[in-house]
């Protein structure tokens, strides 16, 4: 049984899908390289928790149980005593590697190592330990603590029961899970990726503005976003290694990353977490 949790990352995703666990119950160990990243996860996860107790979403009791319920460390050696790590740190496949190794060797024999990665290979990341059965993907989206859909994807050698456990602890979590076989993209990303990289060519190509281009999805495909927004929310640096991913994968030019968007991750134009993408959020 799953009781605690090992959040590896504490950035936008690992905080967020920290805070899902925390508020659902789950005690939560709180990684990343540095104390201060760590505890800045936290402090965010604060601030989301007291944004919903003011709009009176949540009671101020369970948003302070939940905050309890989180430990911020720089010590990966914390993960001994979790029955479940889930890795989310940058979608860069040898960084990945090395802290599957780590964690490996640092979580009981019995535990689970999920991934929250948006493109990389389950079974490749399996690979890196000795407890390949017991490797998953566990894929939330952004903000995890809002997106209901989680995808639980399947390596080559993971087993039914790891797919089944961590299926269950999505439902625990108030998340929508459904499965999938180890592929690049996965489903969502392999679908609608590409939709927002072709956003990216219209930009390139001087066909429409970005304001139109998601004005267009907005009201003509009755998107909540539009998908420049959207790729600004996400990060460009994202979308370009999703693409990569399925353009290194597939070979098909279909995949093809849109070169605008290296041209933005040179520059730093990262989207709203640099405070420019497409858009400037500066002003």
């Amino acid at each position: 049984m799953i009781k605690s949790i090992f959040i590896a990352g504490a950035g936008q995703m690992g905080s967020g899908i920290a805070q899902v666990a925390a508020v659902s119950g789950y005690d939560v160990v709180l990684y990343d390289i540095k104390l201060a990243f760590a505890e800045s996860g936290k402090a965010k996860i604060a601030a989301a928790l007291e944004k919903q107790v003011s709009k009176g979403r949540m009671e101020a009791a369970v948003a302070q149980d939940a905050i309890k319920r989180i430990t911020a460390t720089e010590d990966i050696r914390q993960a001994t005593g979790c029955d479940l790590a889930i890795e989310a740190a940058t979608e860069n496949p040898e960084i990945k590697k090395k802290l599957f190794r780590d964690l490996d060797s640092n979580l009981p024999e019995h535990a689970f190592i999920a991934t929250n990665t948006s493109s990389i290979s389950i079974t490749e990341l399996g690979a890196a330990t000795k407890r390949a059965d017991k490797v998953v993907g566990m894929h939330f989206f952004n903000p995890a603590y809002v997106m209901k859909l989680v995808e639980v994807i399947k390596g080559v050698k993971t087993s039914d029961e790891t797919v089944s456990a961590i299926y269950e602890l999505a439902k625990c979590f108030g998340k929508e899970p459904v499965v999938c076989k180890d592929s690049p993209g996965f489903i969502v990303n392999r679908l609608f990726d590409p939709m927002l990289n072709e956003a990216a060519f219209l930009v390139y190509e001087g066909i429409a503005s970005p304001e139109d281009i998601d004005k267009a999805m907005m009201n003509g495909l009755n998107h909540p976003m539009g998908p420049i927004a959207l790729m600004d929310m996400i990060g460009i640096d994202v979308i370009l290694n999703v693409m990569e991913v399925l353009y290194a994968e597939f070979g098909d030019s279909k995949y093809r990353p849109c070169p605008l968007l290296r041209k933005m991750v040179a520059a730093g134009e990262l989207g709203k977490k640099s405070g420019k993408g497409f858009y400037d959020y500066t002003k």
